[in-house]
């Protein structure tokens, strides 16, 4: 029986096929792959994760508490009328800077003058009558107990005459400081009983520029500081802390802090937003970018920075400062290679290989 040539030639193959598979074992041909397999699957599971670092130095940083506050009025006070009487005259619009001792009500005098008139003839009476009782006396025509009398009348007489004319003045409700009246409260022909109000007085020279700091940063904090306030309107003032509270508020648990500024012609008007800032000495600070800013397992906020060996590190910090480039940041010792590209991948104790990338500029 004759075979067709194409059975001929599958069986070639097959034969062919098999006799390989026989012979690879012999040859070590499969231990080899699976050696090579074996070790392309063992250096890619121990190839260490890569991250980028940037040396940060060490430099010397202005330390400052940053705080949101507000302006305030150095003093506010309610000016009060001393004694009773209709308003005669209402001088000064509110709203006006006036002089301290510038009359702002002026109450109808009354009576009040002709009372001045008589206390000072019943003084000139007195005046005489003890002329009178001491030449009586000095040639013994009146004892020494009528002479004492006389004189306390006469004592009598001057302290009422100083009364009437203390009434008189105080028909004249004046301003206690040089400041702004803000507000009246009284109008000509509105009566006045003592105690009630004419209007209301504000100190705007200097100006008060008061926020709430959180307990990490009051103790930074000292009377006599130097401080720059920034209002919305963009202008910066400059001034010194003039009180920082030692008790918090049992609310926010936050401390009041008070600066005084100068503020010329109260340019500055009270209840203005503000960024403040106080100088709270010079320290040890590094320059990082913003991004570079984790939190490690317990929430505190830091950097991670590759130490000795290429093992990473966490270092918790306080942010100092921001820039529109990045923050200064305190918490680091010396030169320090922070991880910028990586942070969030890696953790403490870990190797890792390092590229380095480029730095910033301190304080750019």
């Amino acid at each position: 029986m004759r075979f067709r040539p194409s059975y001929v030639v599958v069986a070639v193959i097959v034969a062919a096929i098999f006799a390989y598979l026989l012979v690879r074992p012999l040859l070590g041909l499969g231990d080899k792959a699976a050696q090579a397999q074996a070790k392309a699957a063992a250096a890619s599971a121990g190839a260490l994760p890569l991250v980028q670092v940037s040396d940060t130095p060490e430099a010397r940083h202005d330390y400052t508490v940053a705080f949101r506050g507000r302006t305030q009025a150095a003093r506010t006070v309610v000016v009060r009328s001393e004694t009773a009487g209709v308003v005669a005259a209402a001088p000064i619009l509110q709203g006006r800077f006036v002089r301290a001792g510038t009359v702002l009500c002026r109450l109808a005098v009354d009576a009040r003058a002709a009372a001045l008139d008589e206390m000072r003839a019943n003084l000139e009476a007195k005046k005489l009558k003890m002329q009178a009782s001491a030449s009586l006396a000095s040639r013994g025509f009146r004892s020494k107990t009528q002479v004492l009398t006389d004189q306390a009348d006469l004592d009598a007489a001057s302290a009422t005459l100083r009364q009437a004319q203390v009434a008189l003045r105080q028909v004249n409700i004046v301003a206690p400081f040089a400041g702004v009246f803000d507000h009246r409260d009284a109008e000509v022909g509105t009566y006045l009983a003592p105690g009630q109000s004419c209007g209301t007085m504000i100190e705007l020279d200097p100006l008060l520029v008061v926020g709430d700091v959180p307990e990490t940063d009051v103790g930074k904090i000292r009377v006599g500081a130097g401080a720059t306030a920034k209002l919305v309107s963009g202008e910066v003032i400059g001034g010194r802390v003039r009180f920082a509270a030692h008790d918090a508020d049992p609310t926010t648990r936050t401390y009041r802090v008070e600066v005084t500024a100068a503020n010329r012609g109260g340019r500055a008007a009270s209840g203005l937003s503000a960024d403040v800032r106080i100088g709270a000495g010079v320290g040890a600070a590094h320059f990082v970018p913003v991004s570079t800013l984790v939190l490690d397992a317990a929430g505190r906020q830091g950097v991670r920075y590759v130490g000795p060996g290429g093992v990473v590190a966490f270092a918790p910090v306080t942010v100092l400062e921001e820039t529109a480039r990045g923050v200064w940041i305190s918490g680091l010792h010396g030169d320090t290679r922070v991880i910028t590209v990586g942070q969030s991948y890696v953790s403490e104790g870990q190797r890792v290989r390092v590229a380095t990338g480029p730095g910033l500029a301190a304080g750019a």
